[in-house]
């Protein structure tokens, strides 16, 4: 979401087809597209469900690219913090994202399934002299 929203700042030159067509009007609203938008209402969400406790630790490591020393350095978090607030950060957008489930114990192993029918093993006939 963040690539698609193209919040980074550019340091080069555009050399899209669409921009160099379009002359570059110069204003930057009317420029944006369908995708980006919704991609920027998207990373606004995964970042309100993560908490602006942890929503930093993310953008700096996952979006912006620092490390995670560096993260902590920028954030003021205590050293070898890092990790521990990146692994949390993590977890609540892989729960925001629908990739974890919310149940505990035995109730996680009741949402699994199969995908076969309810006859999908062979038969294995009986064998002779047993």
């Amino acid at each position: 979401d963040y690539e698609r929203s193209r919040l980074e700042r550019r340091i080069t030159s555009s050399w899209d087809a669409a921009q160099s067509a379009s002359g570059g009007s110069g204003n930057r609203v009317a420029d944006l597209t369908d995708a980006m938008i919704s991609a920027r209402q998207s990373y606004r969400a995964a970042l309100d469900a993560v908490g602006p406790e942890l929503s930093g630790m993310l953008v700096q490591v996952c979006c912006l690219s620092a490390g995670i020393e560096h993260a902590e350095r920028l954030l003021e978090l205590p050293q070898r913090a890092g990790k521990a607030v990146l692994a949390l950060a993590l977890t609540s957008l892989a729960r925001h994202y629908g990739f974890l489930r919310q149940g505990r114990g035995s109730e996680r192993g009741a949402a699994i399934g199969q995908w076969g029918t309810s006859d999908y093993r062979p038969a294995i006939p009986p064998q002779p002299g047993s």
